[in-house]
C-alpha cells in the first residue's frame, strides 16, 4: 500500500473539514431557526450545500491518488470526528451567536487548510488538487466573510448590559 504524502494528508483534512462544515451548518441552523433568524438559516443552508460540493470534488481528487483513497477517507473521518466532537462541546446550551462564534473558528480553519493545500500544490502540481483549490478557495472566503458579517449583526443586536 502506498504511503500518504503531506499533500495527501492535507487533502484528507480539507475533505474532513468540508464534511464537518455540513454538520456544523445544520447544527447552527437549528439555533438560528429557534431564534427566528431566517436570513441566517438561509445563509447556513447555502453554506452547507457549497460544503457538500467541496466534499464531492475532494473525494474525486482522492480517488485519483493511486492506492490512497481509503487512507485519505480514513484521515478525513478522523478530522471530521474531531471537529464534530469539539462542536458538540462548544455548542452545548448555545444560542445562535455562540454557533456563529464556533463557525468563525471552523471557517478560518478550513480557509487555512485550503491555502496550505494550495501552497503545497505549487510544487506538487497535481491538476485535480489545483482545480479543487481554485473552486474551493473563493467558496471558503465567502463562507468566512459571511459568518463574520452575520456574527457582527447578531452581536450588534445584543444588549451588552444584559445578564449573561
Amino acid at each position: 500500500m502506498a504511503q500518504m504524502t503531506v499533500l495527501d494528508e492535507k487533502l484528507a483534512e480539507v475533505l474532513g473539514l468540508a464534511q464537518a462544515a455540513q454538520q456544523a451548518a445544520k447544527r447552527v441552523s437549528v439555533l438560528a431557526r429557534r431564534e427566528k433568524e431566517q436570513e441566517l438559516v438561509d445563509l447556513l443552508g447555502k453554506m452547507g450545500s457549497e460544503s457538500r460540493a467541496v466534499e464531492e470534488r475532494a473525494q474525486k481528487v482522492a480517488a485519483t491518488r493511486a492506492g490512497l483513497k481509503g487512507a485519505i477517507a480514513k484521515q478525513a473521518r478522523e478530522t471530521r470526528g474531531e471537529i464534530v466532537e469539539f462542536m458538540r462541546t462548544y455548542l452545548e446550551d448555545a444560542e445562535a451567536l455562540d454557533g456563529l462564534e464556533f463557525l468563525n473558528m471552523a471557517e478560518a480553519g478550513e480557509l487555512a487548510h485550503l491555502r496550505i493545500l494550495a501552497k503545497l500544490n505549487e510544487r506538487a502540481k497535481h491538476r485535480g488538487i489545483g482545480a479543487l483549490v481554485n473552486y474551493a478557495l473563493p467558496v471558503q472566503e465567502r463562507h468566512a466573510a459571511g459568518v463574520m458579517e452575520a456574527s457582527l449583526a447578531l452581536a450588534a443586536a445584543e444588549d451588552p448590559s444584559e445578564t449573561a
